[in-house]
Protein backbone atom coordinates (compact mmCIF):
# COMPACT_ATOMS: atom_id res chain seq x y z
CA UNK A 1 0.00 0.00 0.00
CA UNK A 2 1.41 3.50 -0.89
CA UNK A 3 2.58 5.19 1.84
CA UNK A 4 -0.01 8.27 1.44
CA UNK A 5 -2.18 6.17 3.48
CA UNK A 6 0.60 5.84 6.63
CA UNK A 7 0.64 8.51 8.93
CA UNK A 8 4.45 9.82 8.55
CA UNK A 9 6.85 12.11 10.65
CA UNK A 10 7.25 15.58 9.20
CA UNK A 11 9.51 18.32 9.65
CA UNK A 12 7.36 21.66 10.36
CA UNK A 13 4.09 22.33 8.19
CA UNK A 14 5.57 24.68 5.90
CA UNK A 15 7.18 22.82 2.60
CA UNK A 16 6.39 19.20 5.01
CA UNK A 17 4.62 17.36 1.80
CA UNK A 18 8.04 17.93 0.05
CA UNK A 19 9.93 16.41 2.69
CA UNK A 20 8.35 13.67 3.63
CA UNK A 21 6.90 12.29 0.13
CA UNK A 22 10.25 12.94 -1.19
CA UNK A 23 9.44 14.78 -4.24
CA UNK A 24 11.17 17.41 -5.76
CA UNK A 25 9.48 21.20 -4.58
CA UNK A 26 7.94 22.80 -7.91
CA UNK A 27 8.71 26.51 -8.87
CA UNK A 28 5.59 27.77 -6.92
CA UNK A 29 7.22 26.22 -3.68
CA UNK A 30 9.98 28.33 -3.68
CA UNK A 31 9.95 30.98 -1.29
CA UNK A 32 10.80 34.37 -2.60
CA UNK A 33 12.60 37.24 -0.90
CA UNK A 34 10.69 39.89 0.76
CA UNK A 35 7.39 37.85 -0.31
CA UNK A 36 3.98 39.06 0.82
CA UNK A 37 2.59 35.92 2.81
CA UNK A 38 -1.18 36.01 2.72
CA UNK A 39 -2.80 33.68 5.60
CA UNK A 40 -5.70 31.89 4.50
CA UNK A 41 -6.81 34.07 2.00
CA UNK A 42 -8.43 31.71 -0.09
CA UNK A 43 -10.38 30.23 2.61
CA UNK A 44 -14.17 30.86 2.25
CA UNK A 45 -17.17 31.45 4.12
CA UNK A 46 -20.07 32.84 4.19
CA UNK A 47 -20.94 36.60 5.25
CA UNK A 48 -21.65 38.12 8.69
CA UNK A 49 -20.49 41.40 10.47
CA UNK A 50 -17.16 43.33 9.98
CA UNK A 51 -16.59 42.48 13.58
CA UNK A 52 -14.99 38.75 14.09
CA UNK A 53 -18.06 36.39 14.69
CA UNK A 54 -18.29 33.77 17.34
CA UNK A 55 -18.59 30.97 14.46
CA UNK A 56 -14.97 32.13 13.09
CA UNK A 57 -13.49 31.91 17.15
CA UNK A 58 -15.60 28.62 17.11
CA UNK A 59 -13.93 27.31 13.70
CA UNK A 60 -10.51 28.51 15.01
CA UNK A 61 -10.53 26.43 17.99
CA UNK A 62 -11.52 23.66 15.81
CA UNK A 63 -8.81 24.19 13.64
CA UNK A 64 -6.38 24.06 16.66
CA UNK A 65 -7.60 21.49 18.28
CA UNK A 66 -6.92 19.12 15.33
CA UNK A 67 -3.60 20.45 14.80
CA UNK A 68 -2.76 19.32 18.53
CA UNK A 69 -4.49 15.74 18.19
CA UNK A 70 -2.39 15.25 14.66
CA UNK A 71 1.00 16.55 17.14
CA UNK A 72 3.72 15.88 14.39
CA UNK A 73 2.61 13.24 12.09
CA UNK A 74 0.69 13.83 8.54
CA UNK A 75 -3.04 12.18 8.85
CA UNK A 76 -3.83 9.70 5.99
CA UNK A 77 -5.04 10.61 2.23
CA UNK A 78 -5.68 8.56 -0.90
CA UNK A 79 -4.93 9.35 -4.88
CA UNK A 80 -6.32 7.23 -7.28
CA UNK A 81 -2.84 5.25 -7.26
CA UNK A 82 -4.00 4.04 -3.81
CA UNK A 83 -5.88 0.45 -4.35
CA UNK A 84 -8.36 1.46 -1.52
CA UNK A 85 -8.98 4.54 -3.22
CA UNK A 86 -12.29 3.70 -5.07
CA UNK A 87 -13.69 1.88 -2.08
CA UNK A 88 -12.80 4.88 0.31
CA UNK A 89 -14.88 7.21 -2.32
CA UNK A 90 -17.51 4.62 -2.39
CA UNK A 91 -18.29 4.50 1.05
CA UNK A 92 -17.10 7.67 2.58
CA UNK A 93 -17.82 10.25 -0.14
CA UNK A 94 -20.33 8.58 -2.00
CA UNK A 95 -22.17 12.00 -2.80
CA UNK A 96 -19.05 13.65 -4.40
CA UNK A 97 -19.70 12.60 -8.13
CA UNK A 98 -17.08 13.46 -10.68
CA UNK A 99 -17.58 13.74 -14.66
CA UNK A 100 -14.93 13.47 -17.19
CA UNK A 101 -14.26 15.67 -19.83
CA UNK A 102 -14.93 13.17 -22.46
CA UNK A 103 -18.54 13.06 -21.27
CA UNK A 104 -19.11 16.76 -21.56
CA UNK A 105 -20.39 17.50 -25.10
CA UNK A 106 -17.32 19.33 -27.02
CA UNK A 107 -19.34 21.93 -28.52
CA UNK A 108 -19.69 23.24 -24.67
CA UNK A 109 -16.10 22.63 -23.60
CA UNK A 110 -15.49 25.27 -26.72
CA UNK A 111 -17.63 27.44 -25.80
CA UNK A 112 -17.20 27.37 -22.46
CA UNK A 113 -13.58 27.98 -22.50
CA UNK A 114 -13.59 30.59 -24.67
CA UNK A 115 -16.07 32.49 -22.51
CA UNK A 116 -12.75 32.30 -19.49
CA UNK A 117 -10.68 33.39 -21.77
CA UNK A 118 -13.03 36.56 -22.87
CA UNK A 119 -13.45 37.51 -19.25
CA UNK A 120 -9.30 37.20 -18.66
CA UNK A 121 -8.84 39.38 -22.02
CA UNK A 122 -11.35 42.42 -20.81
CA UNK A 123 -9.70 42.06 -17.30
CA UNK A 124 -13.00 41.23 -15.70
CA UNK A 125 -11.53 38.67 -13.41
CA UNK A 126 -10.36 40.45 -9.77
CA UNK A 127 -8.58 39.51 -6.78
CA UNK A 128 -10.96 40.56 -3.71
CA UNK A 129 -10.44 42.69 -0.76
CA UNK A 130 -11.71 40.47 2.11
CA UNK A 131 -11.40 40.86 6.20
CA UNK A 132 -10.18 37.88 7.96
CA UNK A 133 -9.84 38.40 12.01
CA UNK A 134 -10.32 42.19 11.43
CA UNK A 135 -7.85 42.77 8.62
CA UNK A 136 -7.84 43.20 4.76
CA UNK A 137 -5.99 40.95 2.26
CA UNK A 138 -6.28 39.86 -1.17
CA UNK A 139 -7.93 36.48 -2.18
CA UNK A 140 -4.70 34.41 -3.92
CA UNK A 141 -7.71 33.89 -6.62
CA UNK A 142 -9.18 36.14 -9.10
CA UNK A 143 -13.00 36.21 -9.57
CA UNK A 144 -15.77 37.15 -10.70
CA UNK A 145 -19.57 36.46 -10.08
CA UNK A 146 -21.92 35.95 -12.99
CA UNK A 147 -25.50 34.86 -12.28
CA UNK A 148 -29.55 36.13 -12.33
CA UNK A 149 -29.69 39.91 -12.65
CA UNK A 150 -29.81 41.91 -9.29
CA UNK A 151 -28.70 38.62 -6.88
CA UNK A 152 -25.29 38.99 -4.92
CA UNK A 153 -23.04 36.91 -2.93
CA UNK A 154 -21.55 37.10 0.36
CA UNK A 155 -18.32 35.64 1.86
CA UNK A 156 -15.69 37.16 3.99
CA UNK A 157 -17.16 40.35 4.74
CA UNK A 158 -17.58 41.32 0.75
CA UNK A 159 -20.37 41.27 -1.25
CA UNK A 160 -20.38 40.25 -4.69
CA UNK A 161 -22.37 41.43 -7.03
CA UNK A 162 -23.57 39.40 -10.15
CA UNK A 163 -22.62 40.48 -13.16
CA UNK A 164 -26.06 39.11 -14.98
CA UNK A 165 -26.24 36.74 -17.30
CA UNK A 166 -28.72 37.21 -20.05
CA UNK A 167 -32.02 36.00 -18.69
CA UNK A 168 -35.06 35.12 -21.23
CA UNK A 169 -36.90 38.46 -21.22
CA UNK A 170 -34.36 40.34 -19.64
CA UNK A 171 -32.79 43.92 -21.48
CA UNK A 172 -28.94 44.01 -20.12
CA UNK A 173 -26.76 46.48 -22.24
CA UNK A 174 -23.02 44.45 -21.81
CA UNK A 175 -20.00 46.47 -22.97
CA UNK A 176 -19.00 44.33 -26.39
CA UNK A 177 -20.81 41.15 -27.97
CA UNK A 178 -17.46 38.90 -26.75
CA UNK A 179 -19.11 39.75 -23.42
CA UNK A 180 -22.63 38.89 -24.08
CA UNK A 181 -21.24 35.71 -25.46
CA UNK A 182 -18.94 34.59 -22.45
CA UNK A 183 -22.22 35.14 -20.12
CA UNK A 184 -24.45 33.52 -22.42
CA UNK A 185 -22.12 30.73 -22.97
CA UNK A 186 -21.40 30.17 -18.72
CA UNK A 187 -25.83 30.27 -18.44
CA UNK A 188 -25.53 27.40 -21.06
CA UNK A 189 -22.97 25.70 -18.61
CA UNK A 190 -25.30 26.38 -15.70
CA UNK A 191 -28.42 24.82 -17.32
CA UNK A 192 -26.24 21.52 -18.27
CA UNK A 193 -24.86 21.04 -15.01
CA UNK A 194 -28.73 21.71 -13.57
CA UNK A 195 -29.40 18.55 -15.85
CA UNK A 196 -26.47 16.26 -14.91
CA UNK A 197 -27.39 17.44 -11.02
CA UNK A 198 -30.82 16.08 -11.25
CA UNK A 199 -29.72 12.53 -13.29
CA UNK A 200 -26.86 12.32 -10.34
CA UNK A 201 -29.40 12.90 -7.49
CA UNK A 202 -31.50 10.23 -9.39
CA UNK A 203 -28.74 7.10 -9.87
CA UNK A 204 -27.94 8.58 -5.93
CA UNK A 205 -31.20 7.51 -5.01
CA UNK A 206 -31.81 4.33 -7.03
CA UNK A 207 -28.77 3.38 -5.35
CA UNK A 208 -29.23 3.96 -2.17
CA UNK A 209 -32.57 2.51 -2.58
CA UNK A 210 -30.75 -1.03 -4.36
CA UNK A 211 -28.73 -1.06 -1.15
CA UNK A 212 -31.60 -1.34 1.76
CA UNK A 213 -34.74 -2.59 -0.25
CA UNK A 214 -34.94 -3.53 -3.87
CA UNK A 215 -38.33 -3.56 -4.07
CA UNK A 216 -38.74 -0.30 -2.93
CA UNK A 217 -37.27 0.99 -5.90
CA UNK A 218 -39.94 2.17 -8.58
CA UNK A 219 -41.48 3.98 -5.50
CA UNK A 220 -38.88 5.76 -4.46
CA UNK A 221 -37.90 7.18 -7.98
CA UNK A 222 -41.40 8.44 -8.63
CA UNK A 223 -41.34 9.95 -4.79
CA UNK A 224 -37.80 11.82 -5.84
CA UNK A 225 -39.21 12.99 -8.65
CA UNK A 226 -41.94 15.19 -6.88
CA UNK A 227 -38.76 15.78 -4.62
CA UNK A 228 -36.74 17.28 -7.27
CA UNK A 229 -40.11 18.97 -8.56
CA UNK A 230 -40.97 20.43 -5.73
CA UNK A 231 -37.68 22.05 -4.86
CA UNK A 232 -37.74 23.54 -8.14
CA UNK A 233 -40.42 25.43 -7.57
CA UNK A 234 -38.98 26.17 -4.24
CA UNK A 235 -35.94 27.55 -5.87
CA UNK A 236 -37.38 29.87 -7.66
CA UNK A 237 -38.32 31.93 -5.67
CA UNK A 238 -34.50 32.39 -4.88
CA UNK A 239 -34.17 34.50 -8.01
CA UNK A 240 -34.75 37.67 -8.09
CA UNK A 241 -37.99 39.79 -9.39
CA UNK A 242 -35.69 41.10 -12.57
CA UNK A 243 -36.30 37.23 -13.53
CA UNK A 244 -39.37 37.07 -15.81
CA UNK A 245 -41.68 34.28 -14.45
CA UNK A 246 -43.71 32.01 -16.35
CA UNK A 247 -46.56 29.58 -16.27
CA UNK A 248 -43.99 26.98 -16.87
CA UNK A 249 -40.58 26.42 -15.50
CA UNK A 250 -37.92 27.50 -18.14
CA UNK A 251 -34.45 26.26 -17.73
CA UNK A 252 -33.35 28.83 -19.76
CA UNK A 253 -34.50 31.54 -17.50
CA UNK A 254 -35.27 30.04 -13.93
CA UNK A 255 -32.52 27.77 -12.70
CA UNK A 256 -31.46 26.38 -9.01
CA UNK A 257 -28.60 27.36 -9.56
CA UNK A 258 -28.66 31.12 -9.91
CA UNK A 259 -24.97 31.92 -9.71
CA UNK A 260 -21.69 31.10 -10.81
CA UNK A 261 -18.37 32.51 -8.93
CA UNK A 262 -15.61 31.90 -11.44
CA UNK A 263 -11.84 31.42 -10.22
CA UNK A 264 -8.52 31.69 -11.87
CA UNK A 265 -4.73 31.50 -10.98
CA UNK A 266 -1.52 30.73 -12.38
CA UNK A 267 0.37 29.04 -9.43
CA UNK A 268 3.81 30.11 -11.35
CA UNK A 269 2.81 34.02 -10.52
CA UNK A 270 2.26 33.40 -6.91
CA UNK A 271 4.99 34.30 -5.05
CA UNK A 272 3.66 32.30 -1.78
CA UNK A 273 0.95 29.59 -1.57
CA UNK A 274 -0.26 27.98 1.32
CA UNK A 275 0.81 24.60 2.32
CA UNK A 276 -2.12 22.20 2.96
CA UNK A 277 -1.93 21.73 7.24
CA UNK A 278 -3.35 18.27 7.78
CA UNK A 279 -2.04 15.46 5.29
CA UNK A 280 0.43 16.91 3.82
CA UNK A 281 -0.88 17.63 0.32
CA UNK A 282 1.14 20.19 -0.87
CA UNK A 283 0.21 23.71 -1.92
CA UNK A 284 -3.27 25.35 -1.85
CA UNK A 285 -5.22 27.50 -4.01
CA UNK A 286 -8.20 27.50 -1.37
CA UNK A 287 -8.00 26.32 1.90
CA UNK A 288 -10.24 23.90 3.44
CA UNK A 289 -13.97 25.06 4.04
CA UNK A 290 -18.05 24.63 3.70
CA UNK A 291 -19.22 26.69 0.96
CA UNK A 292 -21.73 29.16 2.58
CA UNK A 293 -24.49 31.25 2.18
CA UNK A 294 -26.35 28.95 0.17
CA UNK A 295 -29.10 26.71 0.67
CA UNK A 296 -29.44 24.29 2.68
CA UNK A 297 -28.84 20.53 1.21
CA UNK A 298 -28.03 22.27 -2.40
CA UNK A 299 -25.80 20.97 -4.70
CA UNK A 300 -22.27 22.54 -6.02
CA UNK A 301 -21.51 22.02 -9.26
CA UNK A 302 -18.12 22.77 -10.31
CA UNK A 303 -16.31 22.55 -14.33
CA UNK A 304 -12.73 22.56 -14.08
CA UNK A 305 -10.16 23.67 -16.98
CA UNK A 306 -6.82 24.08 -16.36
CA UNK A 307 -5.26 25.42 -19.71
CA UNK A 308 -2.91 22.13 -20.68
CA UNK A 309 -2.13 19.11 -18.29
CA UNK A 310 1.68 20.12 -17.70
CA UNK A 311 3.71 17.69 -19.44
CA UNK A 312 5.79 15.86 -17.02
CA UNK A 313 8.05 12.02 -17.01
CA UNK A 314 5.30 10.03 -15.69
CA UNK A 315 8.43 7.94 -14.74
CA UNK A 316 9.55 9.86 -12.31
CA UNK A 317 6.44 9.96 -10.03
CA UNK A 318 5.19 6.35 -10.16
CA UNK A 319 7.13 5.82 -6.80
CA UNK A 320 6.47 9.13 -5.36
CA UNK A 321 4.16 9.10 -2.07
CA UNK A 322 0.53 11.39 -2.20
CA UNK A 323 -0.70 13.46 -4.86
CA UNK A 324 0.75 14.60 -8.69
CA UNK A 325 2.35 18.23 -7.88
CA UNK A 326 1.56 18.97 -11.20
CA UNK A 327 -2.17 17.70 -11.25
CA UNK A 328 -4.89 20.19 -10.03
CA UNK A 329 -7.13 18.44 -7.24
CA UNK A 330 -9.78 18.58 -5.27
CA UNK A 331 -9.23 17.42 -1.78
CA UNK A 332 -12.13 16.29 0.69
CA UNK A 333 -12.44 15.33 3.79
CA UNK A 334 -14.82 14.30 6.70
CA UNK A 335 -15.34 18.02 8.80
CA UNK A 336 -13.36 17.99 11.94
CA UNK A 337 -12.47 13.65 11.73
CA UNK A 338 -8.81 12.71 12.19
CA UNK A 339 -9.94 8.76 12.04
CA UNK A 340 -11.31 8.88 8.39
CA UNK A 341 -8.40 9.05 5.46
CA UNK A 342 -8.74 12.24 2.83
CA UNK A 343 -9.37 11.86 -0.69
CA UNK A 344 -7.18 13.89 -3.72
CA UNK A 345 -9.21 13.97 -6.81
CA UNK A 346 -7.19 14.56 -9.89
CA UNK A 347 -9.10 17.39 -12.34
CA UNK A 348 -7.48 17.29 -15.91
CA UNK A 349 -9.28 20.10 -18.02
CA UNK A 350 -12.84 19.68 -18.76
CA UNK A 351 -13.60 17.66 -15.98
CA UNK A 352 -17.09 18.31 -13.81
CA UNK A 353 -17.73 17.46 -10.10
CA UNK A 354 -20.47 17.38 -8.02
CA UNK A 355 -20.76 17.79 -4.40
CA UNK A 356 -24.41 16.52 -4.06
CA UNK A 357 -26.91 17.04 -1.24
CA UNK A 358 -25.61 17.44 2.57
CA UNK A 359 -22.07 16.66 1.77
CA UNK A 360 -20.83 20.48 1.19
CA UNK A 361 -22.45 20.46 5.06
CA UNK A 362 -20.66 17.53 6.40
CA UNK A 363 -17.74 17.87 4.66
CA UNK A 364 -14.91 20.28 4.21
CA UNK A 365 -12.84 20.47 0.98
CA UNK A 366 -10.26 22.11 -0.66
CA UNK A 367 -8.30 22.79 -4.04
CA UNK A 368 -4.87 21.81 -4.49
CA UNK A 369 -3.22 23.84 -6.84
CA UNK A 370 -0.95 22.04 -10.30
CA UNK A 371 1.64 24.21 -11.89
CA UNK A 372 -0.35 25.38 -15.04
CA UNK A 373 -3.01 28.31 -14.78
CA UNK A 374 -6.37 26.90 -14.00
CA UNK A 375 -10.24 28.33 -14.20
CA UNK A 376 -12.94 26.90 -12.58
CA UNK A 377 -16.83 27.98 -12.65
CA UNK A 378 -18.88 27.02 -9.48
CA UNK A 379 -21.94 26.67 -10.11
CA UNK A 380 -24.64 27.47 -6.51
CA UNK A 381 -27.48 28.00 -5.02
CA UNK A 382 -27.13 31.08 -2.81
CA UNK A 383 -29.40 31.87 -0.46
CA UNK A 384 -30.72 35.31 -1.70
CA UNK A 385 -33.16 36.05 0.89
CA UNK A 386 -31.35 39.06 1.83
CA UNK A 387 -29.14 39.28 -0.92
CA UNK A 388 -31.32 40.44 -4.12
CA UNK A 389 -31.98 43.92 -5.66
CA UNK A 390 -36.04 43.03 -4.95
CA UNK A 391 -35.49 42.47 -1.16
CA UNK A 392 -33.51 45.63 -0.50
CA UNK A 393 -35.81 47.80 -2.53
CA UNK A 394 -39.10 45.90 -0.28
CA UNK A 395 -37.11 46.81 2.90
CA UNK A 396 -36.48 50.37 1.49
CA UNK A 397 -40.16 50.93 0.64
CA UNK A 398 -41.20 49.73 3.99
CA UNK A 399 -39.31 52.34 5.88
CA UNK A 400 -39.90 54.74 3.70
CA UNK A 401 -43.74 54.36 4.52
CA UNK A 402 -43.24 56.48 7.77
CA UNK A 403 -41.84 59.45 5.74
CA UNK A 404 -44.14 62.30 5.32
CA UNK A 405 -43.63 63.67 1.77
CA UNK A 406 -46.06 66.40 1.38
CA UNK A 407 -45.54 67.67 -2.32
CA UNK A 408 -47.16 70.75 -1.51
CA UNK A 409 -44.79 71.25 1.67
CA UNK A 410 -41.04 71.77 1.46
CA UNK A 411 -40.81 70.56 5.13
CA UNK A 412 -40.50 66.53 5.72
CA UNK A 413 -42.01 65.14 8.86
CA UNK A 414 -42.34 61.57 10.12
CA UNK A 415 -46.07 59.67 10.49
CA UNK A 416 -45.00 58.06 13.90
CA UNK A 417 -42.59 57.76 16.44
CA UNK A 418 -43.42 54.11 17.65
CA UNK A 419 -40.41 52.16 19.25
CA UNK A 420 -41.02 49.53 16.73
CA UNK A 421 -41.17 51.28 13.40
CA UNK A 422 -38.04 53.37 14.33
CA UNK A 423 -36.50 50.17 15.41
CA UNK A 424 -37.28 48.83 11.75
CA UNK A 425 -35.98 52.13 10.06
CA UNK A 426 -32.60 52.71 11.24
CA UNK A 427 -31.91 49.12 11.31
CA UNK A 428 -32.76 49.23 7.43
CA UNK A 429 -30.75 52.13 7.14
CA UNK A 430 -28.04 50.52 8.58
CA UNK A 431 -28.70 47.73 6.10
CA UNK A 432 -28.69 49.62 3.24
CA UNK A 433 -25.54 51.50 3.33
CA UNK A 434 -23.15 48.72 5.26
CA UNK A 435 -24.53 45.91 3.29
CA UNK A 436 -25.17 47.20 -0.32
CA UNK A 437 -23.89 51.30 -1.15
CA UNK A 438 -20.42 50.59 0.70
CA UNK A 439 -19.90 47.19 -0.16
CA UNK A 440 -21.02 48.21 -3.84
CA UNK A 441 -18.52 51.31 -4.55
CA UNK A 442 -15.67 50.06 -2.14
CA UNK A 443 -15.47 48.00 -5.30
CA UNK A 444 -15.15 50.94 -7.49
CA UNK A 445 -15.60 50.27 -11.35
CA UNK A 446 -15.01 46.82 -11.67
CA UNK A 447 -18.49 46.17 -12.93
CA UNK A 448 -18.40 48.55 -16.17
CA UNK A 449 -15.71 45.98 -17.85
CA UNK A 450 -18.62 43.72 -18.39
CA UNK A 451 -22.11 46.18 -17.96
CA UNK A 452 -23.40 48.95 -16.33
CA UNK A 453 -26.76 47.19 -14.40
CA UNK A 454 -25.78 47.66 -11.43
CA UNK A 455 -25.40 51.32 -11.48
CA UNK A 456 -28.88 52.69 -12.07
CA UNK A 457 -30.57 50.60 -9.48
CA UNK A 458 -27.67 51.36 -6.84
CA UNK A 459 -27.96 55.29 -7.56
CA UNK A 460 -31.75 54.76 -6.98
CA UNK A 461 -30.84 52.86 -3.51
CA UNK A 462 -28.38 56.12 -3.01
CA UNK A 463 -31.41 58.15 -3.36
CA UNK A 464 -33.52 55.90 -0.56
CA UNK A 465 -30.25 55.92 2.03
CA UNK A 466 -30.81 59.45 1.57
CA UNK A 467 -33.92 60.20 2.70
CA UNK A 468 -33.33 57.44 5.76
CA UNK A 469 -30.81 60.05 6.37
CA UNK A 470 -33.14 62.74 6.67
CA UNK A 471 -35.51 60.46 8.83
CA UNK A 472 -32.59 60.17 11.71
CA UNK A 473 -32.23 63.77 11.97
CA UNK A 474 -36.22 63.81 12.02
CA UNK A 475 -36.35 61.42 14.83
CA UNK A 476 -33.50 63.23 16.87
CA UNK A 477 -35.44 66.92 16.41
CA UNK A 478 -38.63 65.34 17.32
CA UNK A 479 -36.93 63.69 20.84
CA UNK A 480 -35.71 67.52 21.52
CA UNK A 481 -38.81 68.87 21.25
CA UNK A 482 -40.52 70.18 25.15
CA UNK A 483 -43.89 68.50 24.10
CA UNK A 484 -42.29 65.28 24.21
CA UNK A 485 -42.38 63.73 27.74
CA UNK A 486 -39.48 62.20 29.50
CA UNK A 487 -40.83 58.79 29.14
CA UNK A 488 -41.52 58.90 25.87
CA UNK A 489 -37.85 60.51 25.09
CA UNK A 490 -36.22 57.69 27.46
CA UNK A 491 -38.11 54.78 25.38
CA UNK A 492 -37.03 55.69 21.69
CA UNK A 493 -33.35 56.88 22.71
CA UNK A 494 -33.54 53.16 24.53
CA UNK A 495 -34.62 52.00 21.53
CA UNK A 496 -32.68 54.27 18.73
CA UNK A 497 -29.07 54.51 19.88
CA UNK A 498 -27.67 50.95 19.77
CA UNK A 499 -28.36 51.85 15.84
CA UNK A 500 -26.71 55.04 15.95
CA UNK A 501 -23.73 53.59 17.95
CA UNK A 502 -23.31 50.35 15.60
CA UNK A 503 -23.58 53.19 12.56
CA UNK A 504 -20.79 55.27 14.01
CA UNK A 505 -18.28 52.59 14.74
CA UNK A 506 -19.29 50.61 11.27
CA UNK A 507 -18.23 54.12 9.21
CA UNK A 508 -14.96 54.39 11.42
CA UNK A 509 -14.05 51.08 10.38
CA UNK A 510 -15.07 51.41 6.53
CA UNK A 511 -13.69 54.88 6.69
CA UNK A 512 -10.17 53.16 8.06
CA UNK A 513 -10.33 50.38 5.18
CA UNK A 514 -10.22 53.53 2.64
CA UNK A 515 -7.31 54.95 3.91
CA UNK A 516 -4.17 53.19 4.87
CA UNK A 517 -5.04 50.97 6.99
CA UNK A 518 -4.35 48.28 4.32
CA UNK A 519 -1.22 46.63 4.15
CA UNK A 520 1.32 48.51 1.43
CA UNK A 521 0.55 45.73 -1.21
CA UNK A 522 -2.86 46.12 -0.71
CA UNK A 523 -2.72 49.91 -0.86
CA UNK A 524 -0.70 49.56 -4.42
CA UNK A 525 -3.82 47.31 -5.59
CA UNK A 526 -6.31 50.22 -4.51
CA UNK A 527 -4.33 52.88 -5.98
CA UNK A 528 -3.64 50.68 -9.51
CA UNK A 529 -7.54 50.27 -9.97
CA UNK A 530 -9.51 52.74 -11.68
CA UNK A 531 -12.10 54.66 -9.09
CA UNK A 532 -12.14 52.50 -6.52
CA UNK A 533 -12.41 54.38 -3.97
CA UNK A 534 -13.51 57.84 -5.43
CA UNK A 535 -17.58 57.14 -5.42
CA UNK A 536 -17.08 56.04 -1.75
CA UNK A 537 -15.35 59.20 -0.86
CA UNK A 538 -18.15 61.26 -2.47
CA UNK A 539 -21.07 59.71 -0.72
CA UNK A 540 -19.54 58.85 2.51
CA UNK A 541 -16.90 61.43 3.13
CA UNK A 542 -18.40 63.53 5.09
CA UNK A 543 -20.32 62.74 8.06
CA UNK A 544 -23.59 62.84 9.23
CA UNK A 545 -24.39 65.95 11.35
CA UNK A 546 -26.28 63.87 14.02
CA UNK A 547 -23.05 61.46 13.59
CA UNK A 548 -20.94 64.77 14.16
CA UNK A 549 -22.77 65.80 17.43
CA UNK A 550 -21.99 62.42 18.46
CA UNK A 551 -18.29 62.42 18.18
CA UNK A 552 -17.44 64.12 21.28
CA UNK A 553 -19.95 63.08 23.67
CA UNK A 554 -18.63 60.18 24.99
CA UNK A 555 -19.59 56.57 25.58
CA UNK A 556 -22.92 55.29 24.99
CA UNK A 557 -24.00 55.88 28.36
CA UNK A 558 -23.42 59.88 28.29
CA UNK A 559 -24.71 59.88 24.61
CA UNK A 560 -28.19 58.73 26.19
CA UNK A 561 -27.84 60.77 29.01
CA UNK A 562 -27.33 64.25 26.50
CA UNK A 563 -30.29 62.80 24.46
CA UNK A 564 -32.68 62.41 27.25
CA UNK A 565 -31.43 66.11 28.75
CA UNK A 566 -32.22 67.39 25.16
CA UNK A 567 -28.79 68.80 25.33
CA UNK A 568 -28.13 66.61 22.45
CA UNK A 569 -29.94 68.53 19.82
Amino acid sequence: MPGAVVPRPRQGRQGAAEKTTGRQPSPVMVHRAGAARMRDAGCMCGGGSMKRSAGESEQQAKKQKLLEEIGESWLPYLTPRDAEFYQLWKTKYSKLILRTSDTVPKELHQVVQDAFLTLQKHGCLFQDLIRIKGKDCLTPVSRILIGNPGCTYKYLNTRLFTVPWPVEGSKIKYCNPEMFDACKALMKLNDYLYNETVQALKEQSLSETKETKDAAVTNKEQDFSTCVEGERTILEDQSSSYVPRTDCINLKSKTPYNLTLLNYMDPLQMLYLKQEPYFGMGNMAVSWHHDENLVERSTVAVYSYSCKDPVINRNQLQDLRGRDPAVWHVGLKIAWDIKTPGLALPLHPGDCYFMLDDLNMTHQHCVLAGWPPRFSSTHRVAECSRGTLDYIFRQCETALQNLQDDSESVALSLKSLEVTIVKEVEGIHNEVEFEWLRQFWFQGKRYRKCTDWWFEPMAKLEEFWKKMEIMTSLVLSEVGKEECTMEQRNEIVSCFLPFLTERQELRKEWTARLLDHCQPEIQLCLLLKEGLRLKSRQIFAKTSSYLKNILHVGDSTQIKEKLLSRHFI
